[in-house]
């Protein structure tokens, strides 16, 4: 998440109030400086190697990287017919990357002429940041997906009555939840393992990626004969702060109901 995601002040959804009238546009375009030396591999080549790095940050978008077109390796990308549209950027063309036997096809994008109030990423480069092998800040391996200078979280011990619910029955209750809250998102309450019935919870395939707190681990839950896919998850291995809720599980609240202080959580 970001300022330009879920309920941040430039996302889709405000949580707050401007003090004016946003007119013109839905949809924020801003560009800066990113400050880090960003570097993209592929088949164990570097194909961009840069300290001049911008960062687009966009409603509804993850932040996007762009590098001037000096610091990409030009002979190893190949022009494609394939272009996209954006009403905001104008007409994007595409390369792919070939690197020995290995390709990316249509991997690296460019706004060449792009519409006037966009014409700040004329020229510059930027990658479909999966079809990269690997990708490095400064000498660390970028975990997921860059982390955005503006997305941050904080993790606080409470006392709030945390109660979920199945089908009428407790499958949760704890007075002792640590509460997440997280840029452009809503507050989190991840519940000590001993306040939760782990014995109908079954471990899911599904382990999502965060840059900023690690694997979340996901849960089926089963109660009866009723098994809801993915109800909640964990951290096993969390990153920086996150330690503090290693093993602590979270359930989402549209799958399962969720009281907080006799209050049902909005799914």
């Amino acid at each position: 998440m970001a300022l330009t995601l879920g309920n941040g002040p430039f996302g889709t959804s405000p949580a707050g109030q401007f003090n004016f009238t946003r007119e013109g546009p839905d949809t924020v375009v801003y560009w800066e400086d990113f400050p880090k030396r960003v570097r993209a591999e592929f088949n164990g080549k570097t194909i961009a190697d840069s300290r001049r790095v911008k960062a687009l940050h966009e409603t509804g978008q993850l932040m996007v990287l762009y590098f001037p077109r000096e610091d990409v390796d030009m002979g190893l990308l190949e022009p494609t017919e394939h272009t996209t549209e954006s009403p905001n950027k104008g007409k994007a063309s595409y390369w792919s990357v070939r690197v020995g036997d290995r390709t990316a096809d249509h991997a690296v994008w460019s706004y060449e002429d792009p519409v006037p109030s966009a014409s700040p990423i004329a020229g510059y480069l930027a990658f479909v940041y999966k079809k990269m092998a690997a990708w490095y800040q400064e000498d660390e391996r970028v975990y997921a997906h860059p982390r955005d200078p503006y997305h941050r979280f904080d993790i606080h011990r409470s006392s709030r009555h945390v109660v979920v619910r199945h089908n009428g029955g407790v499958i949760a209750e704890s007075r002792r939840p640590a509460m997440l809250f997280e840029t452009g998102l809503p507050a989190r309450y991840y519940l000590p393992p001993e306040d939760v019935r782990t014995d109908l919870l079954g471990r899911s395939t599904t382990v999502s990626q965060c840059p900023y707190k690690g694997d979340g681990q996901h849960w089926h839950l089963t109660v009866g004969g009723d098994r809801v896919e993915d109800a909640a998850w964990s951290l096993p291995r969390p990153l920086g702060e996150a330690d503090r809720i290693a093993g602590y599980i979270c359930f989402y609240p549209d799958k399962v109901d969720t009281e907080v202080d006799g209050v049902p959580l909005d799914s």
